[in-house]
């Protein structure tokens, strides 16, 4: 059978297929626990949560079901931060913020990062999978989590991203190429340079380490999964498939945007929180584009634009929210979770059938 694999059985489901941890509240418990109620691995995107909202999401998946899970962490990043660069983000993002009625009071908290504060949680609720973005885990740190019997899952957006997590200890490594939406997990070269779409890194990727390969961006359905498993990956990650699903935590602007948008919608833009990701072009992204290379790199512009992109989503205002997406949004459907797993799997299926007729 497909899915009873390595990667299935390492992580303890049904199906080699994970539910990616998009962090901004996409992940709620009831999506997260539906996903893993399906067979799949749920993945709670705790990236930018307190601590106590991450416990209390924790506890929350844990009374829901009582099949594996996973939360997905930030790699901690420290940027240089130029006084010059905020005071011309900020004079920037004025005008939007006046057709909000938003007043200028950006707070930097969110850069003091909670992620020793978060492994702890990870240790203390006992949970079963532990996943990384925007770095490799350290090998100490990997080591006390397997140690606990935590499962540890990397990103890599090139083969050499892919073999440092290898080298660090890591149990699956997910290849995550260009096609993906929101932010990547690049850490190794700059953005540009690790621009390769999945097709072409999973390959490569499979054939440099000896640890199971998850392949990542753009894969919607069953055909994305069966294509994953040829080209040599142990099953398949999915964010933005989820992210139209009833259970997601994402705004019905948001889900809009996807569920009408094409593969020409889409664009890398680092104007939302300094750090390329991809979503669907909206005003904000056209306006910022000629003025990216002037803003603070992240997470300060992603500090400056939190009140605009809350405020936008309350207000149901498309045009100043980020409205991440990967690139196959015309594949997207707004059904259930268990619903799209059904989908998904008897595609699957379907495919291999036909691969074999």
């Amino acid at each position: 059978m497909w899915n009873q694999n390595s990667v299935s059985k390492i992580l303890g489901t049904h199906y080699p297929i994970i539910q990616a941890g998009m962090a901004g509240g996409v992940t709620t418990a009831n999506l997260v626990s539906e996903v893993s109620n399906s067979g799949g691995l749920g993945t709670l995107g705790a990236g930018y949560m307190s601590v106590d909202n991450m416990k209390l999401a924790i506890k929350e998946i844990k009374n829901q079901t009582n099949q594996p899970f996973g939360v997905n962490l930030f790699i901690p990043e420290t940027p240089i931060v130029n006084e010059e660069q905020i005071t011309n983000a900020k004079r920037l993002l004025e005008p939007f913020k006046k057709e909000l009625n938003l007043t200028d009071n950006s707070s930097f908290s969110e850069l003091q990062t909670e992620f020793e504060k978060q492994v702890e949680v990870i240790f203390n609720e006992k949970v079963p999978v532990c996943s990384f973005t925007f770095g490799a885990p350290s090998k100490e740190l990997v080591k006390e989590l397997k140690k606990e019997g935590t499962i540890v899952i990397g990103t890599a957006t090139t083969v050499e991203e892919a073999v440092i997590n290898e080298e660090n200890g890591v149990d699956i490594v997910v290849a995550q190429g260009s096609e993906a939406g929101g932010h990547r997990g690049t850490f190794l070269d700059s953005f540009q340079h690790s621009m390769i779409g999945t097709f072409a890194l999973v390959p490569q990727v499979v054939d440099a380490v000896s640890i199971p390969v998850i392949a990542a961006g753009g894969i919607m359905d069953g055909r994305g999964v069966s294509a994953a498993l040829a080209l040599g990956a142990k099953g398949a990650q999915m964010g933005t498939a989820f992210l139209t699903c009833i259970e997601s935590g994402a705004g019905a602007s948001h889900k809009r945007a996807v569920l009408e948008s094409s593969e020409i919608h889409t664009v890398i833009t680092a104007a939302f929180s300094g750090k390329p990701a991809r979503g669907i072009v909206n005003r904000f992204t056209r306006e910022m584009q000629e003025f990216e290379s002037q803003l603070p790199p992240y997470p300060i512009q992603h500090a400056l634009t939190k009140r605009l992109r809350k405020e936008a989503g309350k207000q149901g205002i498309p045009e100043f929210m980020s409205l991440w997406s990967g690139q196959s949004p015309r594949l997207s459907r707004n059904i259930s979770t268990k619903d799209l797993l059904i989908s998904i799997v008897s595609e699957v299926e379907e495919t291999i059938g036909r691969l074999n007729e």
